[in-house]
């Protein structure tokens, strides 16, 4: 383990709706574990419900969704909405796929962290995740 931590940094990879494209969520789900980190990879189809209840089970930092469908102004705020309900304030929520620049901003506005475009480099996204778990779990650092 890297940055002195006191265990890896847990990052559940999800894939929410009917999108079943999901070989971006398991190249992202792999460098994420090469990196480091524990991945948990729920697979396809998940609901918003199912992607809060298993960050809560398996005690993640961060809630990754890849998202090629269109819906991503539905499925994030519906998991922003869950994640306050089940109090997991101190969860990193971020993703990526086909969001458009101005829904981009207004996720943002609604406290989803940065999200990436297909060509992003999967070492932004590691460092991205490493990054604001530093800034926001020190619990997870001796």
């Amino acid at each position: 383990m890297s940055d002195n931590l006191k265990r890896p940094i847990r990052v559940l990879v999800a894939k929410v709706g009917l999108d079943g494209h999901d070989r971006g969520a398991k190249v992202v789900a792999t460098a994420l574990r090469d990196a480091g980190m524990e991945v948990i990879y729920t697979g396809l189809r998940q609901t918003p419900e199912m992607v809060v209840n298993t960050a809560l089970q398996e005690d993640v930092d961060a809630i990754g969704i890849s998202i090629l469908s269109g819906a991503h102004m539905t499925v994030f705020p519906k998991i922003v909405e869950l994640m306050k309900a089940k109090g997991l304030d101190n969860v990193l929520l971020t993703g990526g796929g086909i969001i458009p620049e101005e829904d981009m901003q207004k996720l943002y506005e609604l406290g989803v962290g940065k999200l990436f475009a297909p060509s992003a480099p999967t070492t932004d996204i590691a460092d991205y995740i490493r990054s604001w778990t530093m800034e926001h779990r020190s619990e997870l650092f001796s």
